[in-house]
This record gives structure tokens, sequence and C-alpha cells, in this order.
């Protein structure tokens, strides 16, 4: 699907939304969730092929792994953290998507601190006359 395609698909449901929102909103709000399922799953190709490219791109700069990996484990939690929050966000509960923005922060903090912690390391080795 190309993104003419994705944006019309969004049109289009974004229009019956609107209608169906004041008569019957749990209808409303199904379709906006199929919506997001089938333009999630149109794009899943173009976002694999994007993480085959930053692999190649992390070998031929001899990144660690753990540290590539640990970078698309961060990536993913924004994402998927976003995503969650907009649909509850959409539902009408803005408080509760917000927690969830939130976990998707501490998350990905907890997920950085290693690589926080050998940037500084590094950043020490270089430094004459260290601490320590």
């Amino acid at each position: 699907m190309d993104i003419i395609q994705i944006v019309s698909l969004g049109l289009v449901a974004a229009l019956l939304i609107i209608l169906l929102k004041e008569q019957k909103a749990s209808v409303a709000f199904l379709l906006l969730l199929f919506t997001v399922i089938i333009i999630f799953l149109s794009i899943l190709d173009q976002v694999r092929h994007i993480f085959t490219l930053l692999s190649y791109m992390a070998e031929q700069a001899q990144v660690e792994p753990v540290y590539f990996k640990t970078i698309l484990k961060i990536i993913g939690i924004a994402y998927i953290a976003e995503f969650g929050a907009q649909l509850i966000r959409d539902a009408g509960l803005g408080s509760l998507a917000s927690k969830v923005e939130l976990a998707g922060k501490l998350f990905i903090l907890m997920l950085a601190i290693p690589i926080v912690t050998a940037v500084i390391e590094t950043i020490l080795n270089f430094i004459p006359g260290q601490l320590g």
C-alpha cells in the first residue's frame, strides 16, 4: 500500500468516524482501531526494510551488536508507547495516555543507562589525569 492509499484510507475512516461518533461511539472507536491496524500492517514491510538497512550500516560502522540492539529496542518502545498513547487519547482517556507515555519514557531510560555509562567511560578515558 503506498502513501496515497494510506492517506485516502485515513481520510475516509476519519469522515466515517466523525459521522458515527455522535450516534455510535463504540462503533466509531472500533473503526478507528481497525483502520490503525490496517495502516500498521501495510507499513510493516517498509519497517523491516529500514531495520535491515540499519543493521547493515551498524555492521559497516562496526558498532557493538549490544548497543545496536539496545538502540533498536529504544526506538521500538518509543513508537509503541506513542502508538498506544494516541489510541488511548482517541478513546478520550488523556490521563491514561500520559501514564502510558511515562511508562515508555521510563523503559527507554532503563535501556539507555548502559549506553550512557559507556559513553561517559569512553570520554573519561580520553581525558588525561582523570580521577580514579
